[in-house]
């Protein structure tokens, strides 16, 4: 699912303007229910490419590079939850499997009390969260989820509250 942030489009568009008043703003994304975004793992904002990174020669990583790191990815969670019937990858995990497969330590308890009490997180958004860290975690290879991966996860559900609250 894409959309455009305003009327216009330019409401979060660094090099031009929004011409849309602010009641435009929240009428437009108010479209879009809570309860329907809430459903939604990942949420992010892709802003316009400038000239000078379209026409680097710097490549960065190559699709094959990424297509192998979620292939390995997703054998890592095939494995995990062999056996179980209807279970495939970390989006198919229920709050018993959340516990079991996406524990953290200290910091990324705090990084995610922190995101839960600021950004007014559902329940839903924050089980969402876990599985999305795992993910992240999975495609780096990594057994332990690192305070980086959950910092991750938290910035793909920011735009249910800042964002789209006109906030």
């Amino acid at each position: 699912m894409t959309t455009q942030p305003c009327l216009c489009g330019y409401f979060t568009d660094p090099s031009k303007e929004c011409t849309c008043t602010p009641l435009q703003i929240q009428k437009y994304m108010a479209k879009i229910s809570g309860p329907l975004l809430d459903r939604i793992d990942l949420h992010n904002e892709v802003p316009a490419v400038k000239y000078k990174e379209l026409a680097s020669k710097d490549s960065g990583e190559s699709s094959h590079q990424i297509r192998e790191r979620v292939i390995a990815a997703r054998e890592i969670q095939m494995k995990r939850f062999v056996g179980r019937k209807g279970m495939f990858c970390n989006a198919d995990m229920l709050s018993k499997d959340i516990q079991t497969y996406c524990k953290h330590d200290s910091a990324g308890e705090e990084l995610l009390k922190m995101a839960i009490t600021k950004l007014g997180l559902s329940a839903r958004a924050y089980d969402q969260i876990l599985k999305v860290r795992r993910t992240i975690a999975d495609l780096a290879n990594s057994e332990s989820i690192k305070p980086e991966y959950v910092s991750e996860a938290i910035q793909y559900r920011s735009l249910d509250r800042g964002l789209w609250e006109g906030k």
